[in-house]
């Protein structure tokens, strides 16, 4: 009492298994065991993997070769970027040392200005201490002439009152 389904030209049920009947074959499907036939497939695979692989291979090569030498470039241009960067770098920090030496250019410079400075005040109170000493040199010199003078006075004095003072007179 089986009603077969219409099936498709490559003999492919059209109609879900389980709407089968018990015991009978399902089409399409052979009664050999699975291993037959196996090592032919392989060797349809091996031949079928190997010419993919190959066609792959020449698809994509060309490409990834071409990859490969523009990061080899891109890579030797960074070290020259690289390179060029350290240089630059080193050329920064030279004009950094050499803002610091103008830095200290322009402190030395401002220190000796000072110095010049305290040199000209040295030498003006040297000139006025030197001025000093001569006019107290001076004052002591006239002080001392002054008390010479009043000693003199004093002495002329003593002697006027000596020839003042009564003197007995000789007796012959």
């Amino acid at each position: 009492m089986s009603v077969p389904g219409p099936s498709s030209p490559d003999g492919a049920l059209t109609r879900p298994p389980y709407c089968l009947e018990a015991g009978e074959p399902t089409p399409g499907l052979s009664d050999t065991s699975p291993d037959e036939g196996l090592i032919e497939d392989l060797t349809i695979e091996d031949k079928a993997v190997e010419q993919l692989a190959e066609r792959l291979l020449s698809h994509y090569l060309p490409d990834l070769q071409r990859s490969k030498q523009a990061l080899q470039e891109l890579t030797q241009n960074q070290v020259v970027l690289l390179d060029t960067l350290e240089q630059e770098i080193s050329k920064f920090k030279e004009c950094h040392s050499m803002l610091d030496i103008n830095a200290l250019f322009a402190e030395a410079k401002h220190y000796h200005a000072k110095l010049v400075n305290i040199r000209k005040e040295m030498l003006m109170l040297h000139e006025k201490t030197s001025k000093l000493k001569k006019r107290a040199l001076k004052l002591q010199q006239k002080r001392q002439k002054e008390e010479l003078e009043r000693e003199q006075q004093r002495e002329k004095e003593f002697e006027r009152e000596k020839q003042l003072t009564a003197r007995p007179a000789k007796r012959m």
